[in-house]
């Protein structure tokens, strides 16, 4: 990749979708593009106490693909055609792609973010907003900018992760493993609420370079420990906790490797997951030996938190 004067340059590509296809559509994308990001219209009290998610809103998947990379036309074309596909099958928009720099499309949008508060403790503050909001006693304050790495905390999935954290009797000494961390929002969060120790594992290198940032933002590289790559089988320590708030079939594909993550008895807490496939999910934990907890619902999407045997 090469910067230009400006910075450097993407290709944001995006299609507007029917809940039940987004699945599918970020699963192209994930594959081919780099990163995944879910919009959608998101009503907030400035001071985050009611954040609203309307039901019949739209929902805009998009990815990115840097302009200079060799490989984009590829993986463009793979994309264009899958999207014509489901085009034909659900309700799938037309392929949508603009260019623009790096830096318009890391501060175009924060006007429209604000403080909001997810759960009871937990509380998320725009980096730029900081002196707009004057913390409780009890918050569990983190301070984020998502920059490309797709994590603001708005989305269903992550804001049943937020609240499952907050469940969880984290105590001092516990190790928690934070898989896709994304901007670190998940990582930062089981920081503030007690964990002792914090490995976020990112496969790619934008969103793991802004997670570092915000886990610096926030005082805690001596807590979370930021490694760009992928699960690479049983870790010297095994952790209490494993967080993964990624797609299906990425959980379906990962689950034996989270499962050598987990001491006996350790808690994973899995998102990303649409309701009408949380049952594929669970048979398949079931059958390895994971015990179910519970299941949390948000709109179309649920949280499943099991146990490891």
């Amino acid at each position: 990749m090469t910067s230009t004067e400006d910075g450097d340059e993407w290709l944001e590509l995006s299609a507007e979708t029917e809940p039940e296809a987004v699945e599918s559509v970020s699963a192209v994308f994930a594959e081919y593009g780099q990163g995944v990001a879910i919009e959608q219209v998101v009503e907030s009290s400035r001071d985050g106490d009611v954040v609203r998610l309307p039901a019949t809103a739209p929902v805009i998947v998009k990815t990115y693909l840097p302009v200079t990379d060799p490989s984009t036309p590829k993986r463009r074309a793979h994309i264009e055609k899958a999207i014509w596909a489901f085009g034909t099958l659900r309700n799938v928009g037309p392929l949508q792609v603009r260019t623009l720099r790096e830096a318009d499309w890391a501060n175009a949008w924060k006007q429209y973010f604000f403080v909001h508060r997810v759960g009871r403790r937990t509380v998320i503050v725009p980096s730029w907003r900081e002196t707009e909001y004057e913390p409780r006693p009890d918050d569990a304050v983190l301070l984020l900018d998502p920059g490309m790495a797709f994590g603001t905390g708005l989305h269903p999935t992550t804001r049943l992760c937020l609240r499952a954290l907050e469940d969880i009797p984290i105590e001092p000494g516990m190790r928690v493993l934070d898989v896709g961390a994304g901007s670190g929002i998940l990582s930062i969060a089981a920081a503030r609420l007690g964990a002792s120790y914090v490995e976020a594992v990112e496969i790619d290198p934008v969103a793991a370079g802004v997670c570092q940032q915000n886990v610096q933002r926030n005082g805690l590289a001596d807590v979370v420990s930021v490694r760009l790559g992928t699960l690479q089988g049983a870790p010297d320590e095994p952790f209490d906790v494993v967080l993964g708030n990624i797609s299906i079939a990425t959980l379906l594909d990962l689950y034996p490797l989270l499962a050598l993550q987990l001491r006996p008895g350790g808690l994973a807490v899995l998102s990303g997951v649409l309701a009408e496939r949380a049952d594929e999910l669970w048979e398949t934990l079931r059958a390895a030996g994971w015990r179910p907890e519970r299941t949390d619902f948000e709109q179309d999407w649920v949280a499943l938190l099991v146990r490891h045997s």
